[in-house]
């Protein structure tokens, strides 16, 4: 059985990118099964791809080939690899997206992919991810395709750091998602780490929590009137689905009310801090 071949890039659908490549796997490989993980990543935003793929990724069977399409045109700097991690395959640049991913996972296998007679043009996803992504799905190794490879780029200024003699962590946003809802880079087992039962604040901007809740309604006391709850449009801190410590606006809508980023003025790498007392 053809494994799943998915799909996250930074390129947007109004373009012909994302067809060009489902359409070249599929001359390729007529019965394969592709899925978009998404196309809308943030051009270059090597975080938010990473905090997409980490949190997808695991949810789909092992074997499972991961086009990565996000700041992929190689450099000296910026090689192209291919890894195997928790018995999925990921074909990417070695921009830091597959770094942050096995933060906590040792690879398997990494390769500096090296196929035979490579385009040399400015669409690589397409020249070189999808020819590896291909032969993976038919059963190719990876010591075909590539040699091996030691030095996976490690972006440790998206990790949150302890001061204060474990007192407090400084964090940082590491995406928006569609709702506006701000999640960090800090998540429950780094925050029970170094809470250890205490009482906490978080500060964003000017904005304090002192709750985290583990669902959206939890700030809603259903046995209070209904004029006396708390409800739509009312912020909250929370764990989110991936377990990393989310600000939010209740029922918030971009579009509309506004949500956690505009409402608190807060944007990607902005500083979130966690003080314990």
């Amino acid at each position: 059985m053809t494994p799943i071949i998915t799909l996250t890039t930074d390129f947007g659908l109004k373009d012909y990118f994302v067809g060009t490549l489902k359409g070249t796997i599929y001359k390729e490989l007529n019965d394969a099964k592709i899925v978009d993980i998404s196309h809308n990543v943030s051009p270059f935003n090597i975080q938010e791809c990473a905090y997409i793929l980490e949190n997808s990724y695991k949810h789909f069977p092992e074997g499972t080939i991961h086009i990565v399409g996000v700041d992929s045109e190689p450099t000296p700097e910026n090689q192209h690899i291919a890894v195997l991690v928790n018995g999925h395959y990921f074909i990417s640049a070695n921009n830091g997206v597959i770094g942050l991913i096995t933060n906590e996972i040792q690879p398997e296998k990494v390769v500096e992919l090296n196929i035979p007679n490579p385009s040399h043009g400015s669409f690589p996803v397409l020249d070189v991810f999808v020819q590896v992504a291909c032969h993976i799905a038919r059963g190719g190794t990876l010591e075909v395709v590539g040699k091996p490879f030691d030095q996976l780029k490690d972006l440790r200024e998206f990790s949150p750091t302890v001061t204060d003699n474990g007192n407090k962590i400084i964090g940082s946003v590491i995406y928006i998602d569609a709702y506006g809802n701000v999640v960090t880079n800090i998540n429950r087992n780094f925050f029970e780490a170094y809470r250890k039962g205490r009482d906490f604040e978080i500060t964003a901007r000017t904005t304090k929590f002192t709750k985290l809740h583990n669902k959206y309604s939890d700030i809603i006391n259903f046995d209070l009137e209904k004029s006396q709850r708390k409800g739509a449009g009312d912020r909250l801190a929370l764990f989110n689905s991936a377990n990393y410590i989310q600000l939010a606006i209740y029922k918030s809508d971009l579009n509309t009310v506004g949500g956690a980023s505009t409402l608190l003025g807060l944007d990607f790498r902005d500083t979130v801090t966690v003080t314990f007392s």
